[in-house]
């Protein structure tokens, strides 16, 4: 099974609003493995339900100042060509991308091209494993050779691989240090979806391995990048233990959403070790006879999921910048949303589970300082703790996780915020950004079909 899209899958699935587009999935999955093998996740956050109202404990959001968007019309022509990809293959990553500061904003960009372009390797069934897996070994070279580029692909995003040459330029225009970070990251990623091309997912061990593969790796890179451009201290980048749980968070509950368009793709990404408690097939779960096994296993994979929460609260309180706490906590409290819908819900076996866009916008306009966050997490985690059957064979530990959750939470708790951020500037730049570049590429879609309408 391909460890691949799920890569970006952090980076493209987590943030999307709306319903999966189909091919492309997405930081990113974040994709999953693509037509490939495995693969999983699309873009999209489940929900089904209304929001329980937020706890008194959140704070009060003030008046927006004012802040700088990414001037394109500013950008040197192969830039332009960066973010006009970016675009095409992650339009909610885009937005989000072009909320962060200086030359993080640049650095960031080119990683997640670079991971989709390797991504894409990974998911194109079209090559043959016998030239896949030196490409995905070797594909960290590539960005230091100016002509490379493949023009082979039959995948959606084949673009990033045929214009390689421009993202690689614009990678090695960037500071060695944003260089060293992106290329390191592109070459365990590349290691690991060649090991994951044919395996499958047996342990809980080997489950926490494929997401550091395809997600938490993504968490170190970005939590790398963060510290190098000096808008975070080092430790953010140091700790790669709490930066690999932000991004095993968001994967598994991607893999957890995913389940049954997963299975009618033919992809697996639930742990057998989990699963075969409950039916012989993973596939049996979706079985109506079988349902009320396929619950209980679905609350076991998300009480796994949910002792990642201590250390995401721990990651954010760390963060000083504003785009980065932005950029970093929207993904987490869309996830917590997610699992608090799918959580002992048949629906997740039935059809998708997704949140609403006015309650996805709730938590993107709300998540920007830590007390926010804590508010959040603990609000959705008591919607979990509501609905815990007491004879759910996972109920004391799922009880005992969200209790450490509650503790870390609640004011006063013992994690406490290093810095008080200021409101939702960046919120709002995020929606004008994703507003400025859907107009933007509608208009040029429209401008193309002219064009090549007076061509024919």
């Amino acid at each position: 099974m391909a460890a691949s899209t799920k890569a970006v899958s952090l980076f493209k699935r987590t943030l999307a609003l709306s319903p999966p587009r189909g091919p492309p999935r997405a930081l990113g999955r974040l994709r999953g493995g693509g037509r490939r093998v495995q693969q999983q996740q699309r873009g999209g956050v489940a929900a089904a339900a209304a929001p329980p109202a937020p706890p008194p404990s959140a704070p009060r959001l003030q008046p927006p100042p004012r802040t700088p968007l990414c001037p394109q019309d500013s950008l040197g022509r192969g830039l332009r060509t960066c973010y006009r990809y970016l675009n095409q293959t992650s339009r909610s990553f885009a937005a989000v991308i072009q909320a962060l500061d200086g030359e993080l904003r640049h650095a960031v960009c080119i990683f997640y091209l670079v991971l989709r372009a390797l991504d894409t390797i990974e998911d194109d069934m079209s090559i043959s494993l016998d030239v896949k897996v030196p490409m995905l070994h070797e594909f960290h070279s590539y960005l230091y050779q100016p002509e490379w580029k493949y023009m082979e692909s039959k995948e959606k995003d084949r673009q990033v691989l045929e214009d390689f040459p421009t993202i690689s330029m614009e990678f090695r225009n960037l500071s060695k240090v944003y260089q060293e970070v992106i290329s390191d990251i592109c070459h365990k990623m590349g290691v690991g979806m060649a090991e994951f091309l044919e395996k499958k997912v047996d342990s809980q061990h080997e489950w926490d391995k494929y997401c550091h593969y395809v997600a938490g790796l993504v968490g170190i890179g970005l939590s790398r990048l963060f510290s190098a451009s000096e808008l975070e201290d080092p430790i953010v980048g140091q700790d790669t233990e709490l930066a690999n749980s932000m991004g095993l968070f968001l994967q598994k509950t991607n893999i957890i959403r995913d389940y049954l368009e997963d299975q009618l793709e033919g992809r697996e990404f639930w742990p057998r070790e989990v699963w075969s408690r409950y039916a012989k097939k993973l596939s049996d779960l979706a079985k109506p006879e079988n349902i009320d096994m396929a619950v209980q296993c679905l609350n076991e994979l998300i009480t796994n999921a949910l002792h990642h929460v201590p250390d995401v609260l721990t990651y954010l309180s760390r963060l000083k910048n504003q785009s980065v706490f932005n950029f970093c906590a929207i993904p987490q409290v869309m996830a917590i949303a997610t699992l608090a819908a799918c959580y002992n819900n048949k629906q997740v076996f039935r059809g998708v589970v997704k949140i609403r866009k006015g309650q996805a916008v709730t938590l993107m306009m709300d998540a920007t300082n830590i007390q926010a966050v804590k508010a959040i997490m603990y609000q959705y985690v008591e919607e979990i703790y509501q609905k815990i059957p007491s004879t759910d064979p996972s109920s004391n530990k799922t009880q005992q996780v969200i209790a450490s959750i509650r503790a870390m939470s609640l004011p006063g708790g013992p994690m406490a915020s290093r810095h008080h951020y200021s409101p939702i500037y960046l919120s709002c730049a995020m929606l004008l950004a994703a507003l400025s570049w859907q107009y933007l590429s509608t208009i040029t879609k429209a401008t193309e079909e002219y064009v090549q309408a007076g061509e024919n």
